[in-house]
């Protein structure tokens, strides 16, 4: 009877821990694919960007596509060279094919006397891809909307992917957006040294299932 008990006790072991590791496995997954349905959202969202480009584009006269390709080249080049150095540039290719005009978007840089050509969300990770982004939501507001629309430049998480090392750099650009078109600049942001350039910066934090607001300026 003994031996019954204590075998009966060694399976209920060893039902816990198949247990507590599927457990572990079922929440590990869950993370996996939370991750993945984010990255699904961020690549729709820049997709939609780029749709927003190449419909633009397309329905433009020819010297108005020239105009308009070159306008954001220069704003999208701009930012990447401002945050990652002189050896990235932003490229529109437009193609004619049947009765209409389709635009690829590449990175390109230079390694050397190596050119490389990536499309955005193959260039160097997410950092590039959310750098391009930036520039090309700048470039929709200034060059592409007319009427020009007026308003704030409103952001969310705008660096979310750039690494420390340059997050310097994408504050001093959303600063000479900022000085140079004239235009306030909304953020949301948990990167400090975004928060650190702006003229008036403001902490959001929930305690008790209140949102607490405190002046950081």
């Amino acid at each position: 009877m003994e031996d019954i008990i204590k075998q009966l006790e060694k399976d209920i072991e060893i039902k816990k821990e198949e247990y507590h590791r599927r457990k572990g496995e079922e929440k590990r997954l869950k993370k996996v694919r939370e991750k993945k349905e984010k990255e699904l959202t961020e690549y729709q969202e820049e997709k939609e960007l780029l749709d927003q480009v190449n419909i633009f584009l397309q329905e433009v006269s020819e010297y108005a596509r020239e105009q308009a390709r070159q306008q954001i080249e220069l704003l999208v080049t701009q930012a990447l060279q401002a945050v990652f150095g002189a050896q990235f540039s932003f490229e529109i290719e437009i193609e004619k094919k049947r009765n209409s005009f389709s635009a690829e978007f590449y990175v390109v840089s230079q390694a050397g006397e190596q050119e490389i050509k990536n499309i955005p969300q193959d260039a160097r990770g997410g950092g590039v891809v959310d750098v391009v982004s930036l520039g090309l939501r700048v470039a929709i507001l200034e060059t592409l909307q007319r009427p020009k629309i007026g308003g704030p430049l409103v952001l969310d998480e705008p660096a979310k992917h750039v690494s420390e090392e340059y997050i310097v750099d994408v504050a001093k650009f959303l600063k000479t957006v900022n000085d140079r078109f004239q235009r306030q600049i909304i953020t949301v942001t948990h990167q400090q040294h975004l928060s650190q350039i702006a003229d008036q910066a403001f902490k959001v934090k929930m305690e008790t299932g209140k949102s607490q607001i405190t002046s950081l300026t």
